[in-house]
């Protein structure tokens, strides 16, 4: 099966569960909760899960055992996403070509939403079958540093702080391993923590994922000058409108692209070790450089 279709069917998987997972009780407020599924299940790539997932395919377990906490993890990248999307931050109106939550519903019950999709993340991580209590603390604390101030908030901190600022390339590397590379780290070291993952297996996925992170949050800036918003499904150009720094303006698209190839190199040689079980991460990591979403 290629990658594609290994995608595609692991993302299938993930939008059945989602849901079990969200309504498993009776929601205390019926308008919270269908805020909270408004975006949950507003689609995206779910590519979390799928690479928590992957990871654990690639030390030689089964990726499909521990969507519970692949589950558990796409519901922080969605509060992270209503959060992003507030007034107060960047003020967006659309989302994965829908209205954001807060246009739907309102700030207020909107930060409630992500609130409430952060702190159920870890009642469902508590639920997955097939791992001791100790693998399942491992996996709070992975997810815990990687949501927190030393990693997704804090990157988002830097970033609220950077707007209207040209910051150098160091803080803006910092601001986006914590942003968005957090999540990716999280996801893959959880994925190897899950399937019994030998201390070197596990340090060989930290290194790719932080390559998987800069590449994507680098075609991610190349997408909002190149992109067309009816595929990508908000607007483009937002970054210069509100005078981010990006990797493109603080060096140039062409730059830009080069560093997501070297990027993808480096990710691609730190899987030297692994057998045909981590071809999927390899083809994922060089497909982010062809992505046009």
């Amino acid at each position: 099966m290629d990658m594609k279709a290994k995608w595609q069917e692991r993302r299938e998987l993930v939008e059945a569960q989602l849901p079990r997972e969200l309504r498993r009780d009776e929601p205390l407020d019926a308008t919270l909760c269908a805020s909270m599924e408004y975006s949950l299940m507003a689609g995206g790539k779910r590519l979390r899960p799928i690479l928590l997932m992957a990871a654990a395919d690639a030390v030689g377990g089964r990726g499909e055992d521990f969507l519970t906490t692949g589950c558990a993890l796409e519901m922080i990248h969605t509060y992270s996403l209503i959060h992003d999307d507030l007034p107060a931050m960047d003020n967006d109106d659309y989302r994965r070509g829908k209205y954001t939550n807060h246009k739907v519903y309102g700030a207020g019950m909107a930060t409630l939403a992500g609130d409430a999709l952060l702190t159920l993340a870890f009642e469902v991580m508590l639920r997955q079958q097939g791992a001791d209590a100790r693998t399942k603390l491992a996996v709070v604390q992975e997810m815990s540093v990687a949501a927190g101030m030393n990693g997704m908030v804090g990157g988002q901190a830097i970033d609220l702080e950077s707007e209207g600022k040209h910051i150098p390339m160091e803080l803006l590397r910092q601001m986006h391993m914590g942003k968005t590379g957090a999540l990716f780290r999280a996801a893959l070291r959880c994925g190897a923590i899950l399937a019994g993952a030998s201390e070197a297996q596990l340090q060989a996925l930290t290194h790719y994922a932080d390559a998987f992170g800069l590449t994507f949050q680098i075609t991610d800036d190349i997408l909002d000058v190149t992109g067309d918003e009816a595929v990508i499904g908000k607007p483009v150009g937002s970054d210069v409108r509100n005078d981010k720094s990006t990797y493109v303006t603080l060096t140039s698209l062409e730059e830009a692209r080069q560093l997501a190839a070297q990027t993808v190199e480096e990710g691609v040689a730190a899987l030297k070790d692994f057998g045909p079980e981590a071809d999927f991460l390899r083809d994922l990591l060089r497909y982010l450089t062809k992505r046009d979403k």
